[in-house]
Order: structure tokens, then sequence, then C-alpha cells
């Protein structure tokens, strides 16, 4: 059973989601469809490019780390294809000057994984310079501190040592912080 589309969505309610995750972003379309959008999707730059010029929709959500490449450029051709495209950035790699880098391009805002349906639907359909409500559940200490572990073992090419020296840490600690799951 669809629930009712929000009156805020209007006529046009093509979504695109660009997202190299194949489980999070079937899982996420599914949400998203449930409140009323009509969503398509795209596991690369390349992929979301094409759908971006050859059928611009009304509303995107991109990733911003992509197997071939930078979210940001799907961003750019959105920009070029649709200027009126409300376009949420979603990363697990959050960072000030990302976000920076995002809005300049043309997002209208910028999420940090793990983000669920209501976030990105809010921050999709929030209007004019209204600033978002302070997430319902925000990261704990141990999320953060895992995130930013992340971050920089990404930077690093995943080179064990070499994040353990950027962050004066023990090698053999950040083997077991790696080989956790990650905390809630």
């Amino acid at each position: 059973m669809q629930e009712e589309a929000p009156a805020e969505l209007g006529a046009d309610r093509s979504l695109l989601l660009v997202d190299d995750d194949e489980a999070f972003v079937k899982r996420l379309a599914k949400a998203m469809e449930k409140r009323g959008f009509v969503p398509e999707t795209a596991g690369s730059v390349a992929a979301g490019r094409a759908i971006a010029v050859s059928r611009p929709p009304a509303y995107a959500v991109v990733d911003l780390r992509l197997e071939d490449g930078n979210g940001l450029d799907v961003v750019e051709t959105l920009r070029e294809s649709r200027p009126d495209c409300r376009i949420v950035v979603l990363t697990g790699y959050g960072a000030i000057a990302t976000a920076v880098a995002a809005v300049k391009f043309g997002a209208t805002d910028y999420l940090s994984k793990p983000a669920d349906a209501n976030d990105i639907t809010n921050a999709l359909l929030a209007k004019g310079e209204m600033m978002p409500a302070p997430p319902e559940n925000p990261m704990s200490a141990d999320r953060v501190r895992w995130e930013h572990i992340q971050r920089v073992y990404e930077m690093c090419d995943r080179n064990v040592s070499e994040t353990a020296r950027r962050l004066s840490m023990h090698r053999r600690t950040l083997q077991r912080i790696l080989a956790k799951r990650s905390p809630k």
C-alpha cells in the first residue's frame, strides 16, 4: 500500500538515486517510493550523468564517493540539465570541505550516512533558507571516532600502517578497531 504523497512534493515526483552500494540504493528506492517519489537508480557517475542528461529529475540523492569517480560530477550535470532540481549529497565520509564543495556545485543539502529515508525526504522538501532540524538521534562519540578512523583509512588507500601513523595510534590497536563492526 502506497502512502499518500506529501503536498509539497509537486507534480513532478521523479527522483534520481546515485550510489554504488546496491543494497542501500534498493532499500532507499523502495522507501522513497512509499513516500510518493518515482525513483530511478544509478550505480556510477557515468550512469548518473547519463540519466541527468536524458531524463533530468526534479529531485536527486547523490553519494559523494562512487567507484568510478566523484558524485559532484553528477551534481554539476544535474544543475546544467535542470537548474531547479533539489539535490541532496549523501556520504559516509563527511567533512566540512566536502560539504562546502557540494553546496558550491549546487547541492541543496548535505547529509552524512547513516541517514534514513525521513532525513532525506525532509532535506529534499525543505523550502528556502529554512534551517534543518537537528537530528533526532545524533551519532554517538564512539560512532564519530569510528567514522573519522574510516575516513583517514580511506584517505591512506586502506594502508593500516600509514593510517596508524597519521592517527598517532599503534598499528595493532587500529587493526582491532577496523576488525569490529561500526558502533551505533
